[in-house]
């Protein structure tokens, strides 16, 4: 669409933050099945709504009685999460196998709520949202709007003149040196959003990686890129980590995950325009019409070839990097060729500048 065509990657063409949408063809059957699949989908979403209401008994109230016995703690928890998980979604099956242990770090891309889940039932981990140092410029106080370019047609007041497309600016890349650790259902609720996603910049609920890792019981999930993409390209990775390679102090595991295209009787997975409400409920909602399975493809990275093995050639993907994260940069470079998607210099800066323009204009 032409009017978010400033939110377009410059060296490859792709636009990210959009909704993926069916290709264009005839979706009479979709029309008419529309009535079923509506019927379909509110049988499947109060089943999975009454699966999170059983969730939150049982682990967020049942399970707390252990919590003085943390091992127990976490094997009961885990169990409940890949009970209710596997109920909700049938993961891929996976050639190679991890053990992570405590503090161990994964990294992954990130496309929608349904990772996060596969990583709960998978691997029980914690999950880390960054923590900005300070406000995107279209967020600060100031409510400075984004600036226009210019409006295509002819100056009649109507139609394709009233089309006002942002300014292709550089958006200042933001340091991100802290994190807060969420639940599962609360990183789910997050999905979509950009940093600080309505988290204080500041408090005792805030630490750094290290700190978070050194006191962790279960592994750690960070998502680099921040927030979600359409997973038609990798966004700009943020300097998330500011760890040489190979890492010595723990063990980085490297995933990625890709998502079949939407047909007309199978929504998209991708999660990437938050909800005003209820986030993730309505994409939620769209999912369960489907009448057709979608895939996710999901690739693991052998322990042997992460940037933690003190193998790992860092030379062959930081012979001209000179940055400050080369961790990071190394786990951009490994996803992006596991998950065959181009690397876009885009990020979680232009989609927060991307979803104010988009809630104001649609």
């Amino acid at each position: 669409m032409e009017k978010f065509s400033a939110y377009r990657d410059s060296g490859t063409g792709i636009q990210p933050f959009l909704t993926p949408v069916p290709p264009l063809g005839s979706d009479i059957l979709a029309k008419v099945l529309l009535p079923f699949r509506y019927i379909l989908a509110v049988t499947r979403t109060a089943l999975v709504l009454i699966l999170g209401l059983l969730y939150l008994v049982l682990v967020h109230g049942f399970c707390l009685i252990l919590i003085p016995v943390p091992p127990l703690y976490r094997i009961i928890e885990h169990l409940f999460i890949w009970i209710f998980g596997r109920t909700v979604l049938r993961g891929p099956k996976l050639a190679e196998k991890w053990e992570p242990r405590a503090g161990d770090v994964i990294v992954s891309n990130w496309s929608s709520w349904i990772e996060v889940v596969w990583l709960a039932i998978r691997f029980n981990p914690i999950f880390l949202l960054p923590v900005p140092e300070s406000l995107p410029q279209t967020q600060s106080a100031s409510g400075a709007s984004t600036p226009v370019i210019h409006t295509p047609g002819r100056r009649t007041g109507t139609g394709s003149a009233n089309i006002q497309i942002p300014a292709k600016v550089a958006t200042p890349r933001i340091p991100v040196s802290k994190f807060v650790q969420l639940s599962l259902l609360s990183m789910v609720f997050k999905v979509g959003l950009v940093p600080p996603y309505g988290v204080p910049i500041s408090g005792t609920n805030v630490a750094t990686l290290e700190e978070i890792r050194r006191k962790a019981s279960k592994p750690i999930v960070v998502f680099p890129e921040c927030t979600t993409s359409n997973g038609r390209g990798l966004l700009r990775f943020s300097d998330v980590f500011r760890q040489t390679v190979p890492v010595k102090d723990y063990n980085v595991f490297v995933m990625s995950v890709r998502y079949d295209p939407p047909t007309e009787l199978s929504p998209t997975l991708t999660h990437t325009i938050p909800s005003k409400i209820m986030n993730p409920l309505p994409h939620l909602f769209l999912l369960c019409t489907s009448l057709s399975l979608a895939h996710m493809s999901v690739r693991l990275l052998a322990p042997s070839e992460s940037p933690s093995s003190q193998l790992f050639a860092a030379s062959e993907i930081l012979s001209d990097y000179t940055g400050n994260d080369p961790l990071a940069e190394t786990c951009a470079a490994l996803i992006a060729q596991m998950a065959k998607l181009k690397r876009l210099g885009l990020g979680w800066e232009e989609k927060s500048s991307f979803l104010d323009f988009y809630r104001g204009k649609t």
